[in-house]
């Protein structure tokens, strides 16, 4: 690309569309960035004790399941909307 901003050689359209459509990917963006206050702490302690939960089995937040009675299921519902 370099040299055909020189002059030096001539780019067919088909080079020249993929050096454009390839522009980006040369020099991508920081897009995201990580702030993180260790408070006195080293980062290899924080990745010891992040290894260590991710030892433990994953705590799930299960709904709790409400049991009806059964002679309650059998009698008309009520409508929420009426169309």
């Amino acid at each position: 690309m370099q040299l055909a901003y020189r002059g030096k050689i001539k780019l067919t359209p088909q080079q020249a569309r993929c050096a454009i459509e390839s522009l980006p990917y040369e020099t991508p963006k920081l897009s995201a960035t990580a702030i993180a206050t260790m408070d006195g702490k080293s980062f290899a302690e924080a990745i010891d004790r992040a290894i260590e939960r991710s030892k433990l089995p994953p705590m799930l937040n299960a709904p709790t399941i409400e049991l009806v009675d059964a002679t309650e299921l059998k009698k008309p519902m009520s409508r929420y909307r009426r169309f």
